[in-house]
């Protein structure tokens, strides 16, 4: 068996032609899900990048515990599993949070890496003294900074030195996942995963993608939107929008490539193809852009997952309809070499539901750390904040205290206890981390994030924008039971439910 693995960042699902997305053409897309298994209820899990990639390579979910870190000492990756039964996995990336302090630990869990380099505020170019006057009227105020430590300034410095189209880090990656298949598609087992960051803002594509979306902006570079409300002109936010779907066009493309290497070897008889995001991005629905500030709304946990596996020939244009997150994605890929899941993982196989297995789970848990918990049964959504996000109490387990770029501050680890186990630590115990407002990271990835923090419920039958909260008593109590029986199955710590208001439920866990 043999597995090429495709991770997008920030793709939006609604956007994609499979899924009745019409703004940008995806023929590409279009001509995976003939080849593949489309699922249409797959959704994230912690969030946003590092968490949703530690619940990818670990096969469980890390929110309720811990933010943006490092992957620990107790957790399992399914790349060092599938070493075991002898199993080749080769990463490569331009994701660079992968190569900073709070995510340091994933890269090498694989059996070789490509790093490429330029993408946002990777530390790639060093330009000590830029000429910050020509520079500043280049980009749009909002995108520029001179703060060196600050990825817009070191985004700047980049991309004097992405000029073609052969320069982008996302047309390197796939070459260098082409270079991979080249070179290794006789062999047997092994795991390929092609990661760009692309389409994940600045919204900086090929020239020639732009074409099919022009606006009438007329002003310096604007790619690169806020975090938080909508507040943008109409000719601003068109642009916005225009560079974030040349984004998606190019993706597109490039996935393209992936298809040819495809037809051209014949690799859809021996080879499993896997195609997801990590979550997705707001471009003013629900009058917000990005992500971190507000609700976790269908928009952005509601992701596209394709799935080819060349075992299961005939499923070609298929859809499933059963819940899968993902979490799911470690379980899948070690099923494709027939390893099983290890004890503390709770993710399942999404395999079993091309097979025509109804249901893996009844419903599903997301969010972010600090914020609010998150529950789907695929019918409602319910999204429960705690009653006051600056008081709660909330605590950081962790052996890896490393936040995005920092270790935690020697005043964030003043009150630090050790907590005893949990399940799924391997007998090991934990730094128990107070957070608070002084937290590093508190205003970024954490509760002070938030501008968003109302408890609702939502229809997803009848109002799927979620534009209508729902007010309905005996709903919300059923699904506030369904949620405190998935946090009590993944070991939540007893001030999880305590914050939001939830009892912790009794006998075993759902």
């Amino acid at each position: 068996m043999k597995v090429v693995f495709v991770l997008f960042d920030s793709l939006n699902r609604h956007m994609l032609g499979p899924y009745g997305g019409s703004t940008v053409a995806t023929p590409n897309f279009d001509r995976l899900a003939e080849h593949s298994v489309t699922f249409d209820k797959h959704y994230v899990g912690s969030l946003p990048c590092m968490p949703a990639r530690r619940d990818l390579l670990t096969g469980r979910l890390s929110f309720l515990h811990r933010s943006w870190g490092p992957m620990e000492p107790f957790d399992n990756a399914f790349p060092e599993m599938l070493a075991k039964k002898g199993v080749y996995s080769h990463l490569t990336t331009d994701h660079f949070h992968y190569f900073e302090d709070g995510g340091a630990t994933y890269h090498n869990r694989y059996d070789s890496f490509d790093f490429v380099r330029g993408q946002e505020g990777d530390g790639w170019k060093a330009m000590v003294e830029p000429d910050w006057d020509r520079l500043r009227g280049k980009y749009h105020e909002r995108q520029v900074s001179t703060d060196r430590r600050n990825y817009k300034a070191q985004n700047i410095v980049n991309r004097e030195f992405i000029r073609e189209e052969k320069d982008f880090p996302a047309v390197r990656v796939f070459d260098a996942g082409l270079d991979f298949i080249e070179r290794n598609r006789q062999a047997d087992d092994w795991l390929l995963q092609i990661e760009t960051f692309d389409p994940h803002e600045p919204f900086n594509a090929p020239e020639r993608f732009r074409e099919a979306f022009p606006t009438d902006w007329d002003g310096p570079v604007r790619d690169w939107p806020p975090y938080g409300r909508f507040d943008e002109l109409p000719g601003e936010s068109d642009e916005l929008r225009a560079n974030y779907n040349a984004s998606m066009a190019s993706c597109d493309a490039l996935l393209g490539r992936v298809l040819d290497a495809f037809d051209e070897h014949g690799m859809w008889e021996d080879t499993a193809l896997v195609v997801t995001t990590d979550h997705g991005f707001l471009l003013g629905e629900h009058d917000f852009w990005a992500k971190n500030r507000m609700n976790v709304y269908e928009e952005l946990a509601h992701i596209p997952l394709f799935v080819h596996d060349p075992r299961r020939q005939g499923h070609g244009g298929e859809r499933r309809s059963g819940l899968t997150q993902t979490v799911d994605l470690a379980a899948t890929f070690l099923d494709f070499f027939e390893v099983a899941p290890a004890s503390e993982m709770t993710s399942r196989s999404v395999l079993p539901l091309i097979d025509g297995e109804d249901r893996l789970h009844d419903a599903l848990l997301f969010g972010y750390f600090g914020g609010a918990v998150n529950v789907t049964d695929g019918h409602y959504s319910y999204h429960r904040f705690p009653a006051d996000l600056a008081t709660q109490e909330i605590y950081q387990y962790t052996l890896m205290p490393t936040h995005i770029s920092a270790f935690f501050s020697t005043e964030e680890l003043a009150g630090t206890q050790l907590a005893d186990p949990f399940a799924f630590t391997k007998n090991t115990p934990l730094l128990k981390v107070p957070v608070g407002e002084r937290s590093p990271m508190y205003d970024v990835y954490g509760p002070g994030a938030l501008i968003e923090d109302e408890t609702r419920l939502y229809d997803l039958k009848t109002d799927p924008g979620q534009e209508r909260p729902l007010r309905d008593e005996e709903t919300e109590a059923r699904m506030a039971d369904v949620m405190a029986r998935l946090m009590k199955a993944n070991d939540a710590p007893p001030e999880a439910f305590s914050r939001l208001e939830l009892g912790e439920p009794a006998g075993e866990p759902a």
